[in-house]
Order: C-alpha cells, then sequence, then structure tokens
C-alpha cells in the first residue's frame, strides 16, 4: 500500500510504500482493549496505603482488665472497632496490578493500532526532520503547517532523538523512541506522526 509522504512545510513530497503486513491488518477491538488494559496496568503504583493492627502505633498493653470493670472486653488500643484503631481490608502499597500479555499478541495489537491510524487518516509520514534553525518554534510552525489538531504522538528513530530536546515543550505534543512505541501510547493520541526512517524501523522489527 501507498502513502504520502509530507515536509515539514505541510507540502506533499512522494509517495512511500508501506508494507501491508504491518499497515494494513484487520481489526480486533478485543485484543486492543486487552493490551491497552495491560500496559495501563503495568503502568499503574499503588499509592494508598492504610495501617492495619499491627502498623498503628500504640501500647501493646492490655488497657483493662477483663472482666469487673463493667465495660466490654479489649485487648488492644489498636483494635480496628476502635478510634485511631487499626484498618480492616483497606487498600495498601502491597497491591499488584501486573498483568501479563504475550509478545505475539502485543507486536499483532501495535500492528492493528497503526493500521487503524492509517485508516482514520491520522498517521502522517514526514520525508525528513530537516530544520534550518533547531528551534521549538521551527518545530510547532511545522506541526501547524500539517495542520493537525488535537493531541499528537512523535516517534522519533535512532538518529532523530535530538529533535525531542526541541520538542518537548510543545503543548499536546508527546515524544517518543520509536523503540518503544506501544499501544497504550497510540490510541492516547489523536494523531500519530513518523519519519521514513522509524517507517523503516518498524517494518524490520515486525516483518
Amino acid at each position: 500500500m501507498k502513502i504520502s509522504a509530507y515536509n515539514l512545510k505541510g507540502s506533499k513530497v512522494k509517495d512511500i510504500e508501506l508494507s501491508e503486513n504491518i499497515f494494513n491488518v484487520s481489526s480486533n477491538n478485543d485484543l486492543l482493549h486487552q493490551v491497552y488494559v495491560s500496559i495501563g496496568a503495568n503502568k499503574r503504583v499503588a499509592i494508598a496505603h492504610t495501617k492495619d493492627k499491627s502498623e498503628v502505633i500504640g501500647s501493646g498493653r492490655k488497657p483493662w482488665k477483663q472482666k469487673g470493670t463493667g465495660r466490654a472486653r479489649t485487648g488492644s488500643v489498636k483494635n480496628p472497632i476502635w478510634r485511631k484503631g487499626g484498618i480492616i481490608f483497606g487498600p495498601t502499597k502491597d497491591r499488584n496490578f501486573k498483568k501479563k500479555i504475550n509478545r505475539k499478541s502485543k507486536q499483532k495489537a501495535i500492528k492493528i493500532a497503526l493500521s487503524e491510524k492509517i485508516r482514520s487518516k491520522k498517521l502522517i509520514v514526514i520525508d525528513e526532520f530537516s530544520i534550518i534553525e533547531k528551534k521549538t518554534k521551527e518545530i510547532a510552525k511545522g506541526l501547524n503547517n500539517l495542520k493537525l489538531k488535537g493531541s499528537i504522538l512523535l516517534a522519533l528513530s535512532s538518529d532523530e532523538k535530538k529533535l525531542y530536546l526541541y520538542a518537548r515543550n510543545i503543548k499536546n505534543l508527546t515524544c517518543l523512541p520509536i523503540d518503544i512505541l506501544n499501544v497504550y501510547d497510540i490510541l492516547n493520541h489523536k494523531s500519530l506522526i513518523l519519519s521514513k526512517d522509524a517507517v523503516k524501523y518498524l517494518e524490520k522489527k515486525y516483518k
């Protein structure tokens, strides 16, 4: 299949050939959802933490004798039914949200996500990132020329990583190396920008 390649002036440069096995894969929403949820779960960090009876600060001494006081028997001020006592079944930092997804499933999901971007005309291929001045405003100007709206994901090849220094402060733009491109980031952004080198990397990696 063919797709148009543009320059940062927003003009079409030429047509490039894309691999059908990577950029024209049939839809599978169930697999995309499964991989998306697993990546999100693996990114999750348990922050909420409540102290149980063993963690609450307090004396281990029995507050009063078992019988003869007229009060209910109790063995500790850390009792969960007491004020400032331990918490029963509260969230803890030891929770594990990890989900395992097979490597082949991840690879196929990447192909499906890339294919969906092309079908929705939200994948832009740049012929090359030739910038006269290495400044943020030049990249921002180039993105405006492409007339992209909403959140943008820019995947950079190993030779283009320095571009991150000039693009990281642009609003609604996320930059990441092409070798860590994943379904979670692709689906979380409205548009995806790849260079010719990035396309070649993907075709070599997922052939």
